[in-house]
């Protein structure tokens, strides 16, 4: 799974940068050749696993992420349309390797969600405010052990955070947080309670409604979506395996509703999949992409336009 406290970062704080394929029904900007511009953060290291991850881009050009330094130490940044790039470290986050800042996700007005992770590996929410004020957060039940505790993965525009946090016991259990700070748990019907097990909230849209991933008891993948009065659709992607660490995972929402995400089918093989809000799915894979375990299509991002972007890996497994 991409986007989790342990997938994403773990121990190791290892983060995979990707190219990106782009997907959409209607492409007006077909013939137009993009233009790329590369940038690292100021004290980014330049070892293996160094070096600066962009996250999330908002509406005006700005960017949120991570920079890992020399010392493997993760801070927080945000970089202005206008290249200018600021960085930040969260009261409380470790120094050591594997640990500090992240910021994982922004919003127009330049609110930006994310977590950082303190001396004794574990996890905690924050939200930093335009002017650069860091507000720490930890649901309740979250634990303070090692790879226990919070993840804020998504903010919207009126500054509601979704994310997602391990217990004491190592279950993960959905959360969302008010612009007021007050915190509300949910949990998916059919979700495990096995360590590792339980519900990820992976994103929230401007009205308010979460698209994510559990896992049942089985460590199969199952998406929802959960709307902001809490009533919650669960569905699977037509052709998803029902074996260990197989199955759908949904990973981002746009504001009309759609959800674009992967499954993985009986053979690990991934297709890339979007389910529109009236839960019509169609499922697609990238020209080139492989068709051998672990090989195929990831859709990690939908715009409200239903432009999408992914990877895939290609049957030499290279990532594209």
């Amino acid at each position: 799974m991409k986007k989790t406290m342990f997938a994403k970062e773990g121990v190791a704080g290892i983060a995979v940068l990707c190219l990106c394929l782009l997907f959409a029904a209607r492409a007006p900007a077909q013939n137009r050749k993009p233009t790329f511009t590369t940038f690292e953060v100021p004290g980014a290291g330049t070892g293996a696993f160094q070096g600066t991850n962009a996250y999330s881009v908002n509406r005006v050009g700005a960017i949120a992420g991570r920079y890992v330094d020399a010392r493997n130490v993760s801070h927080g940044f945000v970089r202005a349309a206008s290249g200018a790039i600021t960085t930040f470290d969260a009261p409380g986050a470790g120094t050591f390797a594997a640990q500090g800042t992240v910021g994982d996700s922004i919003n127009t007005a330049g609110t930006i969600a994310g977590w950082y992770q303190d001396e004794n590996f574990a996890f905690h929410g924050l939200v930093r405010a335009t002017n650069g004020a860091i507000t720490g957060f930890d649901p309740s039940g979250a634990g303070t052990g090692f790879l226990q505790g919070a993840e804020a993965a998504s903010i919207n525009e009126d500054g509601r955070i979704a994310g997602f946090y391990a217990g004491a016991r190592n279950v993960i259990h959905g959360f969302v947080r008010a612009a007021s700070g007050a915190i509300t748990r949910f949990d998916a019907q059919g979700a495990g309670a096995g360590s590792g097990q339980g519900t990820f909230g992976e994103s929230i849209n401007a009205a308010g409604a979460i698209a994510g991933t559990y896992l049942d008891a089985s460590t199969v993948y199952h998406g929802f979506v959960r709307a902001a009065s809490g009533a919650m659709t669960t569905f699977d992607a037509p052709g998803a395996g029902t074996g260990a660490d197989q199955g759908t995972q949904a990973f981002r929402i746009n504001s009309a509703g759609a959800i674009a995400g992967n499954y993985i089918d009986t053979s690990n093989v991934s297709h890339g999949f979007v389910r529109a809000a009236d839960g019509t799915i169609t499922t697609f894979n990238a020209p080139g992409a492989g068709t051998g375990a672990y090989q195929g299509t990831q859709a990690f991002g939908i715009n409200m336009v239903g432009v999408i972007a992914g990877t895939y890996t290609d049957a030499r497994n290279l990532n594209h």
